[in-house]
């Protein structure tokens, strides 16, 4: 089992009563239904309160607003992202030679912050991935380097192997630069090898 536990993705709310925690989970669970049946620009308050069966403003008392609740979908599926590299089947769970999670650390990454793209703009400034959740991040690649026999300075290495698979830099590559997702995963496995090898 690795030596990271799931993180909070931003500051800890209080405890919520079961019933307050399931109506969050059948809002979030509708919004994500509606991200993925259209897409996000049509994902309306409205929309998600007539899907989960509750009042328009039962939305707006829990997320306050449309970018309140595109974040809090953001968090929820960093979490069960972050489920799935803790204790999800290996490669990327636990399970696989160190060097065949950090590929497939990376190649997960790449594809589940493209897949998000839309949401985490439309999140605004809350889009962004809490302190909390670079962190997890940064501690499983320091974890697996480590595993790897890398020496160093583990921080700064992983900060820089994390670099690359940040929105940003993503859609720089495949919206200006026109590079095929195939050829970032492959460029991920060669910057891998590159700081792995000794």
């Amino acid at each position: 089992m690795d030596p990271l536990r799931l993180l909070p993705l931003a500051d800890s709310p209080p405890v919520e009563r079961a019933d307050a925690a399931r109506n969050r989970e059948a809002l979030l669970s509708a919004a994500a239904e509606l991200v993925d049946r259209c897409d996000v620009d049509g994902v309306t308050m409205e929309a998600v309160a007539a899907r989960a069966g509750v009042g328009k403003g039962t939305v707006f008392r829990r997320f306050e607003s449309r970018e309140g609740l595109m974040a809090a979908l953001l968090d929820h599926s960093e979490a069960a992202w972050q489920a799935e590299v803790l204790s999800g089947p290996p490669p990327l769970g636990p399970g696989a030679p160190p060097r065949e999670r950090l590929i497939a650390f990376g190649h997960s990454r790449i594809r589940t912050t493209l897949h998000h793209g839309a949401l985490t703009h439309a999140a605004g400034r809350s889009g962004a991935r809490s302190y909390a959740a670079v962190s997890f991040a940064s501690m499983h690649v320091r974890h697996l380097l480590r595993e790897l026999g890398v020496t160093g300075d583990l921080t700064y290495l992983a900060t820089c192997l994390l670099a690359p698979l940040e929105l940003p830099i993503l859609q720089q590559q495949l919206e200006q630069d026109r590079l095929p997702l195939d050829r970032i995963e492959h460029g991920w496995d060669d910057l891998v090898d590159r700081l792995t090898s000794h």
